[in-house]
């Protein structure tokens, strides 16, 4: 389409009609003029008096006719050339210079040019794009390092003050194993979040392809849920699965596995211990869809809309938990598997995640 597009404008730059009326009746004009002058010379002599002299000098006259109506024309274009390309151009430069400066807010107003086919408008309307595109990516780029700046400090912060508790003298055996503790958990935390940065990193930039193969679902998820049996162990919590065999989705499984062990992991995460945690896998028509519950604090309306988002937590009372970047991974890995995620969720009740995956049909290998 867009080829069609472009060979249509080339078609149209290269021949105008109103083009062509405005060069026709210029050359008209001066056509006509040259030829009324030297045919008013010719008509002056009478009979046989058209001597080689005479033609020579009306040759002269209207060959100097011309030169003076091509200096005209010179000067009108001059004046079309100085409105209709110099200004948007000076314009359109200055605009450049802008955005190499990094003000990303410049605009190029509408340049209303006359003759349409110029392009200027075009070009000021992809230019307006650009920059609006670049100012976006600019915001994101400053709040990205704003947010990575504010997520590590905070663990840094944690283990420098665990580490000089650490040398106190008169510490109790007790108290420098809780130190010690702390300090591995934090820097577990902290090595957690620069791998899911490199991650979202490699997935935002393109870095990562999908590798299909054709796979049974629940056999994936029931692994990835048994990776964290010691967790919810831990915190007695009851598991509950429903899941359907033979449920095969041909898309990439490592990526996919990003997917379930964050879903699993902020289940165990945020679901008080006692309490309950839901797979469920079912083939509805050509979908397959995975749903992952807990009874943990849940989630407000309003927090559910950004959720997806990098580096944001809703219950700060839980940020020491995360860092904000598990469900933004999650959200680019289905999108680049072509899937769907959503949220529901109550306070106090907990959350379900519902995740649709396009599945294989029955009987393919």
């Amino acid at each position: 389409m867009k080829m069609k597009d472009t060979t249509r404008r080339s078609v149209r730059f290269l021949f105008s009609i109103r083009r062509y009326l405005i060069f026709f009746l210029l050359m008209a004009f001066v056509i006509t003029c040259c030829m009324i002058l030297f045919l008013n010379m010719m008509t002056r002599a009478t009979g046989f008096e058209l001597t080689q002299k005479y033609i020579e000098q009306a040759a002269k006259v209207t060959f100097l006719n011309v030169a003076l109506l091509s200096l005209l024309c010179t000067v009108i274009d001059g004046i079309r050339r100085r409105i209709m390309v110099k200004r948007p151009v000076k314009r359109i430069v200055s605009a450049a210079e802008q955005i190499m400066k990094g003000d990303f807010s410049v605009r190029i107003p509408s340049l209303r040019s006359a003759d349409k086919m110029s392009g200027f408008d075009v070009i000021a309307d992809y230019f307006n794009q650009m920059a609006e595109e670049l100012s976006g990516t600019e915001t994101l780029r400053t709040d990205f390092i704003a947010n990575v700046s504010h997520e590590l400090k905070t663990p840094l912060a944690v283990i420098q003050n665990y580490g000089t508790l650490l040398q106190q003298p008169s510490l109790s055996e007790e108290k420098r194993q809780e130190y010690a503790k702390a300090i591995t958990n934090t820097s577990r935390r902290l090595a957690n979040l620069i791998t899911n940065i490199l991650k979202m990193n490699k997935l935002e930039t393109q870095q990562i392809y999908p590798k299909a193969e054709t796979y049974e679902l629940g056999e994936q998820l029931c692994e990835c849920l048994l990776a964290f049996e010691s967790a919810w162990e831990e915190k007695d919590l009851e598991i509950e699965t429903d899941v359907e065999e033979e449920v095969l989705v041909d898309t990439d499984a490592e990526l996919l596995s990003l997917v379930w062990n964050n879903l699993f992991s902020n289940a165990v995460k945020f679901t008080e211990p006692g309490g309950t945690i839901s797979l469920s896998l079912k083939a509805e028509g050509e979908f397959a869809i995975v749903r992952v519950s807990d009874t943990g604090c849940g989630i407000s309306s309003e927090v559910g809309k950004h959720i997806f988002e990098k580096f944001y937590q809703g219950d700060t009372s839980h940020a020491a938990q995360g860092n904000g970047l598990g469900l933004a991974l999650v959200k680019r890995v289905i999108d680049i598997v072509g899937g769907d995620i959503s949220v529901s969720s109550e306070v106090g009740k907990g959350s379900t995640f519902t995740v649709k995956l396009r599945r294989e049909p029955d009987g393919a290998s």
